[in-house]
């Protein structure tokens, strides 16, 4: 990691507007971990937990953004539906004081109303922002690693990426020592990360590694992300011995991304499958630009035209892009592509 600073920007505003939108939600999200009640998690239909900082972490964004550019849409992950139900009102409480302390002068039907203007339905044409609040829910729920994600996407293709990693060792070589990482890129501009109460930015590269053998690979925890056993084959046909590392959310792109590891596989797990937009948009920016490369299983790019899912691709392979070509033949291999 070299320090070094970002030329003459084409998005200097956005770039600006964003960082100190993932910033303030980052803030919010360590308020309501620190704080973290058994209570304070809601169940969606999808059985994952959802805390009062998924929806403060929406509206807080949403707020930033909003004053700077209003007429921008937002694809984000969640909606108000049920903070507006009367029997999710001592929930709905917690999530609006919790905002109030990043942003003192929202009142409650503001909040409800900024989390609801995150259902834009995306697209090929014109630019909107994707949000993940907090990437790696569980992770949140862990005390361990979870991403606050955000990109602005333009005619379907990702050109500003931050991610918010407010968990993330500063030295990966240290998992016990000082945490919080903040990475922003802008296409054909470099990833650069900032660390937690400094105001600089360092450039973050990809591994040199090239022979699969020496490289080592990254994974999520939860096995219903990603299919594991597969990942382990596909790493003895690579060649690779060492242990996957194992971490939540997109901070997965981040240790890609500054070198902590060179491939993360995130592999289909049930037929039919649509990845999110707000998974990746962010994570595929700083990997971008970090020199690294990121296709879906079959090695096609990844589509980020096509609404709110990537529909059109199957799972997800980040490399530093020197053993790209050979863990995508392998995955095929291992899927019977």
């Amino acid at each position: 990691m070299s320090i070094g600073y970002p030329p003459g920007m084409s998005y200097s505003k956005e770039r600006e507007v964003a960082v100190r939108a993932v910033e303030q939600a980052s803030r919010l999200c360590q308020k309501v971990q620190a704080n973290l009640v058994a209570d304070h998690a809601l169940s969606k239909k999808d059985k994952s937990p959802v805390t009062v900082a998924d929806f403060g972490a929406q509206a807080v964004v949403t707020h930033v953004l909003s004053g700077s550019f209003p007429d921008v849409p937002l694809v984000g992950e969640e909606d108000a539906a049920e903070l507006r139900e009367a029997e999710n009102s001592p929930l709905t409480d917690q999530v609006v004081a919790n905002v109030r302390e990043i942003v003192p002068d929202l009142d409650r039907d503001t909040v409800l109303d900024l989390i609801d203007r995150g259902t834009y339905a995306g697209g090929a044409t014109g630019r909107h922002w994707t949000l993940d609040p907090i990437d790696g829910t569980k992770g949140f729920l862990r005390l361990e690693q979870y991403a606050v994600a955000l990109a602005l996407i333009e005619n379907g293709e990702v050109v500003l990426g931050v991610l918010g990693c407010p968990n993330l060792p500063i030295d990966a070589s240290a998992p016990e020592g000082e945490r919080g990482c903040l990475f922003v890129a802008v296409k054909g501009e470099g990833a650069f990360v900032r660390l937690r109460g400094r105001d600089d930015e360092f450039r973050v590269s990809v591994t040199d590694v090239q022979d699969t053998a020496r490289a080592s690979f990254c994974e999520s925890v939860e096995s219903a992300h990603s299919s594991q056993d597969d990942s382990a084959k596909v790493a003895k046909r690579l060649g690779i011995v060492a242990p996957p590392y194992r971490i939540d959310s997109q901070c997965k792109y981040a240790a890609v991304g500054r070198g902590d590891a060179s491939i993360y596989l995130r592999l289909p797990t049930r037929k039919g499958y649509e990845e999110k937009i707000w998974d990746h948009a962010a994570g595929s920016m700083v990997i971008q630009e970090a020199g690294g490369r990121v296709t879906d299983v079959r090695g096609k790019d990844l589509d980020f035209s096509l609404g709110r899912t990537l529909r059109d691709n199957l799972g997800v392979i980040v490399t530093n892009g020197h053993v790209h070509d050979r863990v995508v033949a392998a995955v095929r291999e291992v899927l019977g592509e």
